[in-house]
């Protein structure tokens, strides 16, 4: 096996990348914090300047990587596999400087609660209290004993005592079947976070467009509650897609917090039934209806990989550029082995 060695400049460092291998995840291996979100060449958060050497680019989406800045030697580091010894840098943003670099902890949960028929809320404090630095709409490398470590996003605000997940069952997901079935308070985990990019940058101060769907709540919700937290005062908009009814949940959470907060909307979209109390069809199809120019806005979106792809599709024709959308893609590990192929 030949192996291509790659310097990554913020980092210092010259990593080993091993054939087949990206350059994102063999930084994310060496516990380099590379900024990156979807891992699928979907989102653009790994987005970075080839400055020496070539590198073959896996399939990606049009959006987070164009002709044009493929010309002006941009990658894609989730996408890039060496091709000869190289070096990269990452783009930078106004907020890097709030991304704390990932550690691994010790922790114990400390608290369960249903949310939904099928979404669970897990609370995860550290076994022995230190600190919980993160930047909201980041996520954890979540271990439970005897089952496969998985990612799941943070709901909850930076300087907490304790971690909130929301962890959806999955159908034959041996990790959220046993979260569901036989964690109990007590059980030991390990954690390795904060990780990802797909974070709330408070430099910014156009709107905010953020979709959710499913268990993608949570880290819209964490983005949500920082930016009215830290006093962002340009208009919010949020969007929760689901199927039915049962499948809402934290509903009066947001509606309360939309009436303390002017700059604050919130929407319900239900997508498989109608009720009298919420929009009726797919979340992008409410977007559209209602937001019809998203030049100078950020956008945050958390959920299936269908309903992302669709988000993107309607919010850069109407004008958002690609460095403002931040995407969190919440892959079943079916759906992570599927995304290699991803266009």
């Amino acid at each position: 096996m030949t192996s291509k060695f790659v310097d990554i400049r913020q980092a210092r460092t010259s990593l080993e990348v091993h054939e087949g291998q990206t350059i994102l995840d063999a930084a994310l291996a060496a516990g380099i914090p590379y900024p990156h979100g979807c891992r699928s060449g979907r989102c653009g958060s790994c987005k970075s300047r080839l400055i020496e050497g070539k590198v073959e680019l896996l399939q990606h989406s049009r959006f987070a990587l164009s002709e044009e800045e493929k010309a002006d030697c941009l990658i894609l580091a989730c996408r890039a596999v060496p091709k000869t010894d190289a070096a990269v840098a990452w783009l930078g943003s106004d907020d890097d400087d709030a991304v704390t670099a990932p550690r691994r902890l010790d922790a114990i949960v400390i608290g369960l609660d249903d949310l939904t028929h099928d979404i669970k809320l897990v609370r995860i404090a550290p076994a022995d209290g230190s600190p919980l630095l993160f930047t909201a709409g980041q996520y954890a490398q979540v271990g439970f004993d005897g089952v496969p470590a998985r990612s799941y996003s943070m709901a909850n605000r930076h300087g907490d005592d304790s971690l909130e997940f929301h962890i959806r069952k999955v159908l034959g997901g041996i990790t959220s079947q046993h979260v569901h079935d036989a964690l109990k308070a007590g059980d030991k985990v390990t954690l390795e976070f904060p990780l990802g990019s797909s974070y709330l940058r408070q430099h910014h101060s156009g709107p905010i467009l953020c979709i959710a769907g499913g268990s993608g709540l949570a880290p819209i919700k964490s983005i949500v509650e920082t930016a009215l937290a830290h006093g962002m005062k340009q208009p919010i908009h949020v969007y929760f897609g689901a199927r039915g009814a049962r499948d809402l949940y934290l509903v009066e959470h947001f509606e309360a917090l939309a009436d303390r907060h002017n700059n604050l909307s919130f929407t319900a979209v239900l997508s498989d039934m109608q009720a009298a109390l919420h929009r009726h069809g797919f979340v992008t199809d409410a977007v559209v209806e209602d937001l019809a120019d998203f030049d100078g806005w950020k956008a945050y979106v958390a959920g299936p990989p269908p309903m992302v792809d669709a988000a993107m599709d309607v919010v850069f024709a109407r004008g958002l550029r690609p460095e403002d959308m931040h995407a969190d893609v919440f892959f079943t590990p079916e759906e992570q082995v599927a995304a290699a192929t991803v266009e």
